[in-house]
């Protein structure tokens, strides 16, 4: 069962770092790939980062190099780290949940999703 649910978003000036965390309370996430996305008002739903079941990762280029994806398997939890946050990084974040972790990084490869956490960045 998968029951998971995102946090750590919030108001960061930039150059500042946020951890958001995607926790499952059911079954394990480690057969599955887990994927974060971000919808800025505006603009369309962008593919950030994505972890496989084998933990390849892969990044959107506009986080590349300031985010990094990691999992937790003792405490079912996938994490987003972002470091140099910029103003174009405000958006909500969603954690999804799938079966594949492509290059592209694409919602199509995601089956669940949860309620998503603000991220601001301003000064």
């Amino acid at each position: 069962q998968l029951q998971f649910v995102e946090s750590g978003g919030g108001l960061v000036q930039p150059g500042g770092s946020l951890r958001l965390s995607c926790v499952n309370s059911g079954e394990t996430l480690v057969y599955y790939a887990v994927g974060w996305f971000r919808h800025a008002p505006g603009k369309e739903r962008e593919g950030v980062s994505c972890i496989g079941n084998n933990n390849n990762t892969n990044y959107a280029h506009s986080v590349k190099g300031r985010f990094t994806i990691s999992r937790d398997s003792v405490k079912n939890a996938v994490y987003l780290q972002m470091d140099s946050l910029k103003p174009e990084d405000t958006a909500v974040y969603y954690c999804a949940v799938g079966t594949y972790c492509s290059q592209y990084v694409s919602a199509g490869e995601f089956d669940y999703w949860g309620q998503g956490t603000q991220v601001t960045v301003s000064s």
